[in-house]
């Protein structure tokens, strides 16, 4: 099956139809492209809703995101971002594995296609001059011919007049032999034009056509497997994200499996438990001892002392009778004035100590004790950890500035010792009030965490501002506070007993100085001649062990071995920390 024996004169249709190959190339090109622009069109929506619904930083709905559901949809909002990134992926592969190279591989098909054709044409426009001259020929030997027999014939007429003189005749006969020269000289002169056309002619149709459309059908034909491997590599583009695809939905399912209910429940205790204990149950309050009470004179001078109250509000404030419970004076409610001040405490205290505070410009007090016990005790703790990190980082700026200045001492010529004098004394100072600060809410923290264990006494610590132990503070909760010029219900011997004791933690983790673990290796680029006290040599290749990185000072600690350590300048070293080992903090 070949075309140049099956569609010799196709020659015209066959131009058509390769030039028809070439545009369905063409728009296969620009579906993918299209698809191209459709993928990243979809990831870019995609991560704009991933990043749409992630949390904002340093907002409320950042601490929402605690609990497990919550902490299910963020993992879900990542995974869908790296779902986007293998569709952009997709895009990537097809762009430069299909589009690329079809519209490299379409234009050198536009050159063969235009080449063949050439070649075709040429042949045709050669066949068509042979048959033009054949043409010639054969008309040019036909006019000899007729021109010959009419020669002829006017020899023999004069030739059979009598009339005519013998030169007349003679010159007929040398006309008509000219004529029949010139027939034959056209007859020899067609019959070559013609061998030679129908040899050119065999060659046309069974060599030249034959092989250029052979060239045109294998150029179809490896256009059509093009486009077929065009579309195996259009699936496998997308084959190759599958498992990438299935370990995001993996991830997903994973973290929908990650949802505990019950550690979400806990987790809602945790935010919102107050630490007071329930009311206790309401003592039955008899109005009908007034009325008893008037017999007797004694009864009756008791009645307009203790009955007064009680018929003011009886009969009409039977539903709203506990809320005021202060304002009933009879001696049973005495018997037990913890039940009856917890709950004044519970229903109208501490809401009049806050609606207070709100007017006052609902700042925060500095010891949270507007809050309840167990939420109190977390917001301490909270201020603590930070203070605590706030110290550490002031004590690592401190020992920066301390080897600096030793360094400087050490080299007077890499700077004055002197100028690090202020800095060091300001990083002091703040060290200093940090930990005055410290102590003061790990005090405040200690007295939330002395009433919560004891559920008996917590409420009776609470309610201690109607405590017949401290009558000042009867009316007023917010007076307690306000009584103490730092807001702390601490007395100031427990305040000192718990700065002794956290002054002897302090000083208990600076007692024995333990050797440093390495944390990364690092390969010399010089060679360091360590010469000054604390430094070490070492020789331009050496591999040693990295044990304190720099901290602004420009120097590495490093180790050789057990007994060799000591400082080189960060700029001579190529350091790789191990990656666990990174975050570690020296203390010294």
């Amino acid at each position: 099956m070949s075309w140049g024996t099956e569609l010799w004169d196709q020659f015209d249709n066959l131009e058509k139809h390769t030039q028809w190959g070439i545009d369905i190339l063409e728009k296969y090109i620009k579906f993918v492209k299209e698809r191209t622009e459709i993928e990243l069109s979809y990831a870019k929506q995609l991560r704009n809703l991933s990043k749409k619904y992630q949390p904002k930083k340093n907002s409320k709905e950042e601490e929402e995101y605690k609990y497990t559901s919550c902490k299910a949809f963020i993992s879900n909002l990542n995974e869908m971002n790296d779902y986007a990134g293998q569709h952009e992926v997709i895009s990537e592969n097809m762009a430069s594995q299909i589009i690329v190279d079809l519209a490299r591989y379409v234009q050198e098909l536009k050159q063969e296609r235009k080449s063949n054709f050439h070649d075709g044409r040429k042949a045709q426009q050669h066949i068509e001059t042979c048959w033009k001259q054949l043409e010639s020929s054969k008309r040019r030997f036909e006019r000899d011919c007729k021109e010959a027999d009419r020669a002829q014939q006017y020899f023999e007429k004069m030739d059979a007049d009598i009339n005519v003189t013998k030169a007349d005749v003679e010159k007929a006969r040398q006309q008509a032999q000219i004529r029949h020269q010139m027939a034959e000289d056209s007859k020899a002169d067609y019959s070559s034009i013609l061998q030679k056309f129908n040899h050119e002619q065999h060659e046309y149709y069974h060599t030249h056509i034959p092989n250029i459309f052979q060239k045109i059908q294998e150029m179809e034909e490896r256009r059509i497997v093009r486009m077929g491997e065009s579309m195996k590599t259009y699936a496998e583009v997308d084959r190759q994200v599958i498992p990438i695809i299935g370990k995001c939905l993996d991830g997903i399912v994973k973290a929908a499996e990650s949802i505990d209910q019950k550690n979400d429940s806990q987790l809602v205790i945790e935010a919102y438990k107050s630490g007071f204990e329930p009311p206790g149950d309401i003592e039955f309050e008899d109005y009908t001892q007034p009325m008893k009470r008037t017999v007797s004179d004694n009864s009756l001078s008791n009645s307009r002392g203790e009955g007064k109250p009680d018929l003011k509000f009886g009969g009409k404030s039977k539903g709203k009778l506990w809320p005021f419970i202060k304002k009933n004076k009879s001696p049973k409610q005495q018997k037990e004035p913890l039940s009856h001040r917890f709950n004044e405490f519970m229903t109208s205290k501490p809401k009049i100590h806050c609606f207070r505070s709100l007017k006052r410009g609902g700042a925060t007090p500095e010891d949270f004790s507007n809050l309840p016990p167990e939420q109190r005790r977390k917001k301490l703790q909270q201020k603590v950890d930070e203070l605590n990190k706030e110290i550490q980082k002031e004590m690592d700026q401190r020992d920066a500035i301390t080897k600096m200045k030793d360094v400087y001492l050490k080299n007077p010529q890499m700077g004055d010792p002197a100028s690090l004098d202020h800095k060091l004394a300001e990083v002091s100072q703040n060290i200093e009030k940090l930990r005055v600060e410290t102590q003061k809410f790990e005090a405040w923290l200690a007295e939330v965490e002395g009433r919560l264990p004891a559920r008996s006494e917590q409420a009776r610590r609470q309610s201690g501002l109607y405590d017949s132990q401290n009558p000042p503070t009867v009316n007023n909760c917010a007076q307690d506070r306000e009584s103490s010029p730092d807001g702390s219900y601490t007395e100031e011997q427990s305040q000192e007993s718990e700065m002794k004791v956290l002054a002897t933690d302090f000083d208990d983790e600076f007692d024995d100085e333990e050797p440093l673990p390495a944390i990364g290796t690092c390969k010399a680029l010089y060679t360091f001649e360590g010469q000054n006290e604390g430094t070490i040599s070492v020789v331009e290749g050496e591999t040693l062990y990295v044990i304190e990185e720099d901290k602004g000072d420009g120097w590495t600690r490093i180790r050789r071995n057990e007994d060799e350590e000591g400082y080189v300048p960060t700029s001579y070293v190529e350091v790789c920390l191990d990656k666990n080992a990174k975050g570690a903090k020296t203390y010294i």
